[in-house]
């Protein structure tokens, strides 16, 4: 039997901060972390190993943080928890006892189970897990024709990375357009664009029925009754909450399928907490329950509970998710914070959307010079931010992030139009038309507001 003050369970990115924010908040506490994985990749940069990274080894989340903190990591699988007797058993057969526990067990690729062939040979989906995706990317290099099933980020980073390196990649999406969900149409239809002038074949607007092939994939069947040949498919149709270890453990589960937490990130159980993809999320804006999975998302809720295991902080808590996504297709960068402006009409609120197109250095004649094109929806009512939207060069990332302070924030309309903005030729737009305030300002002369 081993010992621990603070067990976490799971090792990506939720595990991972909630381990180091345990340890460092609680120097005193004993924290142990333990996963299955020997190497734990880094989530959103999986996409680029059929790419622009080359290889998995390229992309490890390095456990030296955590080894400096003094935080114990064990390579074994949790198999049940007792919650009462606060003990974990392994695969490996020893027990875990622990004073407080933080879920960090991640979500697993979606397969519908009406859909026909999915266990043919080369048909692959994008999980968390190194060996498979090695072994992906291995046999990937002997199989020209592709097939992508689903236009969310993980399947159009896949795409256009398998599409630079070689192969004849068709996407096919349900939707009407590529990243539906998380983008406004000129958004999405610029996307697209990108996408399919670099060689990807897009099909949008049309699903698949069926995986077709005896033992190894040939192709697929879509609902309109025409076939694609391919030698491999992918299956990017989203994620679902991984939480058969807390239904085992009797943990409150909302009817998402996630597992109940509040604003500590508590479970229905004293002491027992659950961060990340497994983890219940609520919109930011309406509160209401969402099925948003991310990176930051989970990392931010690993903070709060390292921060609130043993006194809970009424500043340190999870809000809601806002949603800030990016990706690049190409050269071009494309990010989102909190609501689309179809979103928030859908919502119910009554909203300006303005934009701007400005240049990410001045003068805008630089080498590296690019574009930045960026969005403000805003709420009529009170002139707050609800959402933006940005498309650009690499700067377009970080400009992302500042969008979602300017959310979580609540911050107005006139909050930027006063905001100071640091800045430099090389490395930013220039102040007089930084593309973020000027759109604000677009904004503000529909709101008669003084500029």
């Amino acid at each position: 039997m081993l010992k621990t003050d603070v067990l976490v369970v799971g090792g990506s990115a939720a595990g991972f901060v909630a381990a180091g924010t345990a340890k460092s908040n609680n120097p005193e506490k004993s924290v142990m972390l333990v996963r299955k994985e020997k190497k734990v990749m880094i989530p959103c940069g999986i996409p680029y190993i059929f790419g622009t990274i080359g290889t998995s080894d390229n992309n490890i989340l390095p456990d030296g943080g955590l080894n400096n903190l003094g935080v114990d990591i064990k390579i074994d699988e949790i198999t049940c928890i007792d919650t009462e007797k606060k003990i974990a058993q392994t695969k490996s057969g020893y027990g875990i006892s622990y004073d407080k526990i933080i879920l960090g067990i991640g979500s697993i690729p979606s397969v519908p189970k009406w859909l026909k062939g999915t266990s043919l040979e080369n048909v692959f989906t994008i999980p968390k897990d190194k060996d498979y995706l090695d072994d992906l990317q291995k046999t990937m290099e002997n199989l020209k024709k592709v097939i992508i099933v689903g236009a969310g980020f993980i399947g159009v980073e896949v795409a256009d990375e398998l599409n630079k390196s070689g192969h004849e990649v068709t996407m096919v999406e349900i939707m009407p357009r590529i990243l539906g969900l998380a983008f406004d149409e000129e958004f999405a239809v610029a996307a697209k664009e990108e996408l399919s002038t670099s060689g990807v074949n897009v099909r949008t607007g049309v699903g698949i029925k069926e995986v077709l092939g005896d033992k190894e994939v040939k192709g697929i069947l879509l609902d309109n009754g025409e076939t694609l040949e391919a030698n491999a498919v992918i299956l990017s149709l989203g994620y679902i909450p991984n939480t058969e270890l807390a239904k085992d453990m009797g943990l409150e589960l909302n009817e998402l399928g996630f597992i109940r937490t509040d604003q500590y990130k508590r479970t229905s159980k004293a002491d027992h907490f659950a961060v990340g993809d497994c983890s219940e999320k609520r919109d930011f804006l309406t509160g209401k329950l969402s099925k948003i999975m991310l990176a930051s998302t989970a990392c931010a809720e690993a903070r709060v509970a390292g921060l609130n295991l043993y006194s809970l902080s009424t500043i340190s808590t999870f809000r809601g998710t806002i949603g800030i996504y990016s990706t690049c297709i190409g050269d071009t960068a494309f990010g989102v914070a909190g609501m689309t402006e179809e979103a928030a009409e859908n919502e119910g609120f009554e909203v300006i959307s303005r934009s701007f197109t400005g240049v990410d250095t001045h003068p805008g004649c630089m080498e590296y010079s690019q574009k930045q094109l960026i969005k403000l929806i805003v709420s009529k009512n009170n002139g707050v931010i609800l959402g933006g939207e940005v498309m650009g060069g690499r700067s377009v990332g970080e400009l992302n992030n500042v969008l979602g302070m300017v959310i979580q924030n609540h911050m107005t309309i006139n909050d930027l139009l006063i905001a100071q903005i640091g800045t430099h030729p090389m490395l930013t737009a220039s102040p007089a038309g930084y593309p973020l305030i000027k759109a604000a300002e677009e904004v503000a002369k529909v709101l008669k507001m003084p500029i």
